[in-house]
Order: C-alpha cells, then structure tokens, then sequence
C-alpha cells in the first residue's frame, strides 16, 4: 500500500510552515485545486453532498462519499485531507471509513465532536456535541485502525460552534490529544477571528492545528505564522463560484439560445488537457498500433 500522500499529508502538518488547502468535490475540481498549486485537498462533506443534490446532514452513507473520493485520489498526486463529519455512526462506522480511506491511499481524515447525524455548523440550530469519551473513543478507534501509519485523523472541536466557550474547547482538545489525534482543527462561526485568536493563545500547540475560515474575514499571511496555525483550509470556495457560474451561464443559454453569449467558457481542449487526453494519445501509439501490427 502506497504511503506517500499520507507522508506528505503529515510533512505539511508538521513543516513549521503556513500550508493552505482547497476544498474540491469530485475529480475534476480536484485536479483544478491541484493545477492551482495548493499542497493539499479538503475533501468537504457539504460540497461533495451538495454536488450530488444533497444536504449535508448525512444524507449520503459514507460509501457514497467514499466513491467520490475514489475519483478525487486516483485523479491527483497531492494528499486529500478529507472531511469525515462525525464518523457516519459510532466507532465501528469509523473504523469501516478508515479502512477504506487508508486502502484508496486518502491522506487523513477530519472528525468532529458532533453526534450522527451530523448537522453542518452555520445552520442556526442547536449544535449538540457528543460526549467527550464517546469521540475519544472514535479517535482511538480510527487510529487502531488505520493500515498506513502515516494516515492522519484530525480531531474537529466544535465547541465555539455549540456556544461552549474556551475552557469547553480547551478540555476537549487535550482530551483528544491524549486519545492520539494528529492534528486539531478548531472551528469558529463568528464573523471575526477573535475565538481562534483565543484558542491559539491558550493551547499549547503540543499537536498541529488546522482552521477553516469561512464566516470570520481571512487573517493575513504573518498572523497564521504568529499563532503557529499549520494548515488553513478553504473549504467550500470552489463548489460556491461554480454555482454562480453555472447559473449565470444556463440563464445566457436559455435567453439568447446561443453558447455565444457566454463570456468566460473553457476550450474542449481545456477539458482534454485536465483529463490527460494526451496521455491515452499516446498509449494508443504504443500499445494499439503495436497489436494491429501483429494482426496484420
């Protein structure tokens, strides 16, 4: 079994550096993240369920999301860090998505504190969070599991999200720590970064610590470096600009009943050249001429 992407997934986490991810949703987009330069791929719950005509309250299983991710790895060489809610179940749920994310080669996975179903966090309902030796049992879980050491779970607090506050937050992220979390990932849905300011400030960064800022303006570039943040995932960009797009473009479409009207559209040859159409060119050259030969 092939442990480079989980490798390099772990090297980012713990290269002292700022590494940035962007979220994708099936392979095409995650070639487009990796064309962009970004190290690594968030594989996101909402906009994977989104683009398959869903919520994201768990409305597809965990094999459902997984054959998504099967498209994502195969169609890449970067690490995809995906986002696994809060484990489709309870531990033995986790351990089956484990075994299957560590067999296509994903580079971790994200868990988080919530109960199944899981309920996305900018919904303006009651968030309810799952004991604290329940999740730390499906970390332990996750990690007694996994087939490629180098595999990476990331430990989701969602405490400043259900309105627990710090201290909340804090007793969870060394709980999760101890049960042998990789990496936290400290989530926020005010519209300033003042709580992971906090968080920062008071843990002890004993483990690397990922944020995702979504609601709360970007901090700049020297701020992340300042309060040791590791990794800074964009999580759902990509999937909402494509929707302004394609609607922009459907409406041009029906209205002038003509693809002239569309002002921004990639060549066929852009098509091609994200699929590697090349690469089946060339292949035919060797392997289809080459049996035609013998034939005749």
């Amino acid at each position: 079994m092939s442990k480079q992407k989980a490798n390099a997934l772990k090297q980012i986490l713990h290269s002292g550096q700022v590494n940035f991810a962007l979220e994708a949703h099936n392979g095409i987009s995650a070639k487009i993240v990796e064309e962009a330069g970004f190290p690594v791929i968030w594989g996101s719950g909402l906009t994977i369920s989104a683009s398959l005509g869903h919520r994201d309250c768990n409305e597809i299983s965990w094999t459902n999301l997984c054959d998504q991710v099967e498209y994502m790895v195969d169609s890449t060489d970067i690490p995809l860090l995906l986002d696994g809610d809060s484990g489709f179940g309870n531990f033995n749920n986790v351990r089956q998505l484990v075994l299957k994310l560590c067999k296509y080669d994903v580079g971790g996975v994200c868990l988080e504190d919530k109960l199944f179903p899981k309920t996305n966090s900018f919904l303006p309902y009651h968030q309810t969070l799952a004991p604290i030796e329940e999740f730390a049992g499906k970390i332990k879980a996750a990690k007694d599991t996994q087939t490629n050491e180098a595999f990476c779970v990331v430990a989701r607090l969602e405490a400043f999200i259900a309105g627990l506050g710090l201290d909340e937050a804090l007793t969870r992220a060394y709980a999760y720590k101890e049960a042998g979390a990789d990496a936290l990932m400290v989530h926020s849905k005010q519209t300033t970064p003042v709580e992971i300011i906090q968080f920062c400030e008071h843990w002890d960064h004993s483990i690397p610590l990922v944020i995702a800022p979504t609601t709360y303006a970007p901090l700049a570039a020297d701020l992340y470096k300042n309060l040791n943040i590791s990794l800074v995932i964009w999580s759902n960009q990509l999937l909402r600009t494509s929707v302004n797009a394609m609607r922009k473009s459907a409406r041009s479409l029906y209205e002038a009943q003509s693809p002239h009207a569309i002002q921004e559209m990639a060549s066929i040859q852009e098509i091609f050249d994200l699929v590697n159409q090349d690469e089946l060119e060339k292949a035919e050259e060797r392997y289809a001429t080459s049996l035609s030969s013998q034939i005749s």
